[in-house]
């Protein structure tokens, strides 16, 4: 009995004396923890005759009780502190986490840098477009495949009488004739980059991804010209090494067309990749190139669209997705567009 009395008294002055939560910690450990003086106590009950036990067993829960219910009171009375004294300085800082620019941002900078030379002037045009803009600017009359729901989002909106249903933008070509608009008059150099939507998903799509569209337009300009730009970008953003491909194709807005490829950075521009030993074909590209967009001369008609007489002036445009271009980045060996949207900080804290 005496020893119990000891105990309680030794904890109310000890208890006193707290002033932060680590030191209520470690009096808690002190008389509760598995060594504590309590359960010293409890334990040395088996040397105390048995018609004694169940009195002292009974004194000693109360004291436990006791020491629990204060500790809880003054963890409560350290927390509703407001006052400087409560700030243990022996406890380690917060780290402050620092955010960085996701790649796409990183790629976006970058690429605007690299058309910075050329005169190049960047642009950002709607997400949400009118399907004139889309469409029939670019010379893509009504019951044009692209035109269909499957490959195109419609906003649920009322028509324009002019303008006709808003849609999420597929592509950034729709800027091409917003841009010749507002300048009215070539010269024309211009890069529009923005998001675009289209219902796909797989390795190398998503339904969301961002495109950056370039136009020039001024007298005189020919297919050469476009060559040579395509290539200076590719040399600038990939690597001296890596090498373009254009193959002819059809696009409603230019004429002549084609689409341009580069070399395939995940298997090395082979179409296939050595995994445990086993020749597999590179499901990224799957022939050593990877198409990275469509390009060719502005179609007269869309010149129209945009208040410029194609007599007297001529031009090119082109259209390159980001992401698909960032997965073909020396190095990186990205074979999943999808991991740049997955979220997974372990991935995107490399960059």
């Amino acid at each position: 009995m005496q020893e119990i009395a000891e105990v309680q008294k030794r904890f109310k002055n000890k208890l006193e004396k707290i002033k932060n939560p680590s030191e209520l910690e470690r009096i808690k450990i002190e008389f509760l923890g598995k060594k504590g003086v309590v359960n010293k106590l409890f334990k040395s009950l088996i040397n105390i005759p048995l018609e004694k036990r169940k009195e002292l067993g009974g004194k000693l829960n109360n004291l436990k009780r006791k020491i629990e219910k204060e500790i809880q009171e003054k963890e409560k009375t350290l927390k509703s502190r407001k006052d400087s004294s409560f700030l243990d300085i022996t406890l380690p800082g917060k780290k402050i986490s620092k955010g960085t620019l996701h790649l796409v941002s990183l790629a976006t900078e970058e690429i605007i840098e690299i058309f910075k030379p050329l005169g190049f002037i960047r642009m950002s045009y709607p997400e949400v477009e009118w399907e004139h803009y889309s469409f029939e600017a670019l010379n893509m009359p009504k019951g044009h495949p692209a035109r269909d729901d499957f490959e195109t989002f419609f906003v649920k909106s009322p028509s324009h009488p002019k303008w006709g249903k808003m849609i999420l933008s597929p592509h950034t070509s729709s800027g091409q004739v917003r841009e010749m608009l507002r300048v009215k008059k070539p010269p024309i150099r211009m890069i529009n980059i923005a998001k675009c939507y289209r219902p796909n998903w797989d390795t190398t799509h998503v339904p969301m991804f961002h495109q950056f569209e370039g136009l020039c337009i001024d007298r005189d300009i020919n297919l050469t010209h476009l060559i040579g730009t395509i290539d200076y970008f590719v040399k600038s953003f990939f690597g001296k090494n890596r090498k373009i491909r254009l193959r002819p194709f059809h696009f409603q807005f230019t004429e002549p067309s084609f689409e341009f490829d580069v070399s395939c950075s995940v298997c090395g521009g082979k179409g296939y990749v050595i995994e445990n030993g086993e020749k597999k074909k590179c499901k990224v590209c799957k022939s050593g190139w990877l198409e990275l967009g469509g390009a060719g001369m502005v179609h007269p008609n869309v010149l129209k669209a945009g208040g410029i007489d194609p007599k007297l002036y001529s031009g090119w445009a082109f259209g390159i997705g980001i992401e698909r271009s960032y997965m073909m980045r020396e190095g990186l060996k990205i074979d999943d567009i999808r991991v740049l949207y997955n979220g997974d900080l372990r991935f995107l804290k490399q960059f």
